[in-house]
């Protein structure tokens, strides 16, 4: 089949910002993942996004993928003419998030009779159909895809969307990538960077910014040092420049047990090597690299917000605490440092949750069904 597939963003062009942060969101990582992973079963796949920047190409092909950058003022004239033209012969429409442009593929597939998915994978995206004629187009969709319970609800509540219309469904990782290594290779692993058998690693592996918690992070971490002394703690991510100074003097302030090394390439080295994954996040969607934290066998302890809520469960598979509550972190930390048999039990459910729930194998075949529109009424994919 051949499927359309909207972003706002893809290939921008430029990795960071001037500030340090990097630039691709999530939603452009999803949709290139889910791109070729419907490639990968024979599909064929057309991306439709902004084009920001003259020296990136007007249309290109990238991993398989036919990529087309709509040009500004007048994307919405460009795409209704190559939906006529050069791209009339695409089955399906998949849009991910809210770009203006949407409304347009929308109006075109309803009027040619084809399918039409909406995938909302921010909380922030969340629209009321009554506050302008776009979002009533954008509450017209064939069918709904919420990464999260709460989205889920933010569809029916405020956009006023058949809950019939409305699954449930991860964006999905590969958990073949995301996976525990042996003891041996975990030995080797740990070695490499300094680190003992014995050694306590917590991991927070993400965006180094405000929302993601930090001024949180930077009190939890002097709890913990003063409890377990030879625990380390790595901070995996890009991010805002004076915040990764921040995070270098507690290093010092806390015998160099801080280690801070940036944007990273393969993150999943260090999800393996660690023991306890931290995610002190202020508001979240489905969290990727809490799917793959857990997934390579670290027990998560986040916040108690939405989207954290629809993987980690008290107990079962690791701890939710108080937005902003560095005593309840640490606390719950200091535990699983010094509990190793119950971090294990937790390990194990996790493992188990991401790899029946969040794999590909499992999201992409229930993706493109509903993309298809194959007898699809809103199913819950993301529940034990």
């Amino acid at each position: 089949m051949k499927i359309g597939l909207f972003v706002k963003d893809f290939a921008i062009g430029k990795k960071f910002s001037s500030n340090g942060i990097p630039t691709k969101s999530g939603a452009e990582f999803h949709a290139e993942n889910h791109a070729l992973q419907l490639i990968k079963r024979g599909h064929e796949v057309t991306i439709m996004a902004k084009k920001r920047y003259w020296f990136t190409k007007s249309r290109e092909t990238i991993k398989g993928i036919d990529l087309v950058r709509l040009h500004a003022p007048f994307r919405w004239l460009e795409i209704i003419v190559r939906l006529l033209t050069t791209h009339r012969h695409l089955d399906a429409f998949y849009i991910i998030g809210t770009p203006k442009f949407a409304v347009w593929v929308i109006l075109y597939a309803k009027l040619m009779n084809k399918p039409v998915t909406l995938a909302l994978t921010a909380k922030a995206e969340i629209f009321r159909a009554e506050d302008s004629w776009r979002n009533r187009i954008l509450a017209s969709c064939n069918n709904y895809v919420a990464t999260t319970h709460e989205i889920r609800d933010g569809y029916i509540e405020k956009a006023h969307v058949s809950a019939k219309k409305v699954t449930v469904l991860a964006h999905g990782i590969d958990t073949r990538k995301y996976t525990p290594l042996s003891l041996k290779a975990r030995h080797e692993l740990r070695v490499g960077n300094n680190l003992t058998d014995d050694t306590d690693v917590l991991l927070f592996c993400a965006r180094v910014v405000e929302n993601k918690g930090i001024a949180t992070l930077l009190q939890i971490w002097p709890i913990v040092h003063v409890k377990c002394p030879g625990a380390k703690l790595f901070v995996v991510g890009g991010g805002k420049k004076e915040l990764i100074a921040q995070l270098k003097k507690l290093s010092k302030k806390t015998d160099d047990s801080v280690v801070v090394t940036g944007e990273v390439d393969l993150p999943q080295t260090y999800y393996q090597l660690a023991d306890v994954y931290v995610f002190p996040s202020w508001h979240e969607a489905l969290p990727t690299s809490l799917i793959e934290a857990m997934a390579s066998g670290l027990v998560p302890v986040t916040s108690d917000i939405g989207g954290c809520d629809d993987l980690v469960f008290d107990g079962q598979t690791g701890y939710r605490v108080p937005v902003k509550d560095a005593k309840a972190y640490a606390e719950k930390i200091i535990y699983l440092f010094e509990n190793p048999e119950q971090r294990q039990k937790l390990r194990a459910n996790a493992i188990s949750l991401v790899r029946r729930l969040c794999d590909y194998d499992y999201v992409i075949d229930k993706l493109y069904e509903i993309i298809m529109n194959k007898d699809i009424e809103g199913k819950d994919y993301l529940r034990l």
